[in-house]
């Protein structure tokens, strides 16, 4: 999840986009002059969070061989933007939806907006991911939010970074954690299932009274929190951040790397693995679109081994197909999270209102 992305999309942006990722055959979709019925389509809508990205050589090597030009409708966050697909059930704004998460699945599922699809290739994703049995939605990547930590400041201090969401309770970590608003955030929201997963719907309670107690700040969105209160990244320097820890992603300390100038040989931030929650985001096809051939191709190619490796530096995000290679930079700079914490989808939609109450409750009033 990126700096493009807000490694992930996790900041709430509300204004509307269209950008055209590749603009040839423009007007192919009008009927033959003198005929009275239309061609194939020739134009894909995706309709997506402000935060997808593809390299334009591997989009236009999909675009030639399957004969369709793809229109990319940003629209703000995954929140944002599914909540005018709903709006819209029936007659959406495009063809196909990316960017629904775990964390808001059956809320799109609930509301029928999109039509099932097995998508090409769907048995080379890790059977894990395939969250829908009824195939509404296909599953592209994964991603995990965690706490990470300024690996200078506990160098300094000589002091190990906590690990685990037990460990930001102690005294020693007092004062130093900054996390995102669950009302607000995604990563924000993330961090909360997290410890919902961890110490059960009643415990976690309990959990969020003693983090307020040692000093937890919470901020509005992630760019806040990483870059301008975390003291490690490159952002937060420039800010004079004072806070060592901040709830942000697993592929954050790549992020650090790739835009580091210099590029540093080493991460200068880490990860606490044993805080995170695995988000797992998705493409449907939405009922109603216009081409739904096109849709169909399109979600083909975004399991695709070309499109599957091209995302981790495009979005900062993990490939779901078994056989995708990770860059080197993810490899050695990256952390691989063995057991992230889950609630399913459907649990999270019974009760994420509520809990985000009652989170307010506890830590913001």
């Amino acid at each position: 999840m990126s700096t493009t992305r807000k490694i992930a999309g996790a900041v709430l942006a509300t204004a509307l986009g269209v950008t055209t990722l590749a603009a040839c055959g423009g007007g192919d979709d009008k009927p033959a002059a003198g005929g009275s019925e239309s061609p194939k389509q020739k134009t894909i809508t995706l309709v997506s969070h402000d935060s997808f990205n593809v390299t334009d050589t591997v989009l236009k090597e999909f675009e030639q061989q399957s004969g369709y030009t793809v229109k990319v409708l940003k629209s703000g966050d995954a929140g944002a933007a599914l909540n005018q697909e709903i709006l819209t059930k029936g007659s959406p704004r495009g063809d196909v939806f990316f960017g629904v998460d775990n964390t808001l699945l059956s809320r799109a599922l609930d509301n029928g907006i999109f039509t099932p699809y097995e998508a090409k290739g769907l048995d080379g994703v890790k059977p894990e991911y395939v969250l829908d049995k009824q195939h509404r939605v296909t599953p592209v990547d994964s991603g995990d939010i965690c706490v990470n930590y300024d690996k200078a400041y506990f160098a300094d201090k000589k002091l190990a970074p906590p690990q685990t969401l037990d460990d930001l309770l102690k005294p020693e970590y007092k004062g130093l954690l900054v996390t995102e608003n669950a009302a607000t955030s995604s990563p924000g929201l993330g961090f909360l299932l997290a410890t919902v997963g961890k110490y059960g719907e009643d415990g976690w309670k309990d959990y969020w009274t003693k983090l307020k107690a040692n000093g937890v700040e919470v901020v509005d969105g992630w760019e806040q929190a990483y870059n301008e209160r975390f003291s490690g990244s490159a952002g937060g320097k420039k800010a004079k951040g004072d806070r060592p820890l901040v709830v942000s992603y697993a592929s954050s300390p790549p992020v650090e790397v790739l835009y580091g100038e210099p590029q540093p040989a080493e991460a200068p931030t880490g990860v606490s693995t044993g805080t995170c929650f695995r988000q797992v985001e998705f493409a449907g096809l939405l009922k109603g679109a216009k081409n739904e051939e096109g849709g169909k191709a399109l979600i083909d190619f975004l399991i695709g081994r070309k499109f599957q490796e091209d995302m981790p530096l495009q979005m900062f995000v993990n490939p779901v197909v078994k056989d995708a290679k990770l860059p080197e930079l993810f490899t050695k700079h990256g952390v691989v999270i063995e057991k992230p914490e889950n609630v399913a989808p459907e649990t999270i939609a019974k009760n994420r209102e509520q809990w985000v109450k009652t989170w307010s409750s506890i830590v913001v009033k």
